[in-house]
């Protein structure tokens, strides 16, 4: 029994090591110690991201790339010395082409996502000495470095997953309902994490004629409109919304997120619905301050 405890409080410490070596951060990190990938002519190079690429940087002209995708870098040799992406006259490509060496450094790309920050060292391979070239890669977390920020900072990703787990809560009564024309548009609840606020939404149609969703919009109104010269509408927009799903035969149910904001109590938060085509089928739903205040915690 005591070799048994003596081994699971060793496997319990190699485990806790294990976890703080996967979080720690380094300081500084050489050239010599990133990451090598091999490129070849006519080979383009995709790195594939878990989250949008914010910014891409390739340190000599010995590279070229851009963004085909939000979540893709692609790569490849600067085989003259125009920027293939960016060359319409066929004329202009007819140029002598670079040639390099085997293992020869062509450069550094540093890729940041939202949360990390990732550096690639790259390195000429002869596609006919038989060596093997890199066509993609998803990065891995071993290979990046977390990014600090001043502030509670989510990613989409992180933001995806939030709006998932509210998604598998089963529905509650609603907040507040409205109908109109056979059309029910629910808040079903409101919750916060940190500096974000998530609105879960549902709408019904209760025709039998399907719903194409043109926009759904929200703003901060006055309560009480005396004249509609006098009334003061802020327009809010999500930072993230769950699915774009816009057609709908009965049900629909998303979740928006907003960035912190507050209102006063002579104001409401306004969600309205618009069909496409233009159509009667409008619906509006105003939510009280205090029904924003009395949001759950996810």
């Amino acid at each position: 029994m005591n070799k048994k405890l003596r081994f699971l409080g060793l496997l319990l410490c190699l485990i806790v090591a294990n976890n703080l070596d996967a979080q720690h951060v380094k300081e500084r990190v050489s050239v010599f110690e990133l990451p090598v990938m091999y490129l070849s002519d006519m080979v383009s190079f995709h790195i594939i991201s878990p989250e949008p690429i914010q910014y891409v940087d390739i340190s000599t002209s010995n590279l070229i790339g851009d963004l085909p995708t939000e979540n893709i870098a692609r790569i490849k040799i600067n085989q003259s010395d125009e920027d293939e992406f960016n060359i319409e006259d066929e004329d202009k490509k007819k140029h002598e082409k670079k040639s390099y060496k085997e293992n020869e450094e062509l450069g550094i790309i540093t890729v940041v996502g939202q949360s990390f920050l990732v550096q690639y060292k790259i390195l000429y391979k002869n596609k006919n000495t038989g060596a093997t070239a890199i066509a993609n890669i998803h990065i891995k977390a071993e290979d990046m470095q977390p990014l600090e920020f001043g502030k509670t900072y989510f990613s989409t990703k992180e933001l995806k997953k939030f709006c998932t787990d509210i998604m598998m809560k089963k529905n509650r009564n609603p907040i507040r309902t409205e109908r109109e024309n056979k059309m029910e548009m629910s808040l079903n609840n409101v919750y916060v994490v940190e500096d974000y606020i998530f609105v879960d939404l549902s709408i019904k149609n209760r025709t039998n004629i399907s719903y194409n969703i043109d926009a759904i919009k929200f703003s901060i109104d006055d309560k009480k409109v005396y004249k509609a010269t006098n009334n003061q509408s802020v327009e809010l927009k999500p930072i993230f919304t769950y699915n774009y799903q816009k057609d709908f035969k009965r049900n629909y149910r998303n979740i928006y997120v907003f960035k912190k904001f507050t209102y006063s109590s002579g104001k409401v938060l306004k969600i309205k619905v618009d069909e496409n085509p233009i159509s009667g089928r409008t619906i509006e739903l105003n939510v009280k301050y205090k029904e924003v205040l009395n949001a759950d915690t996810i």
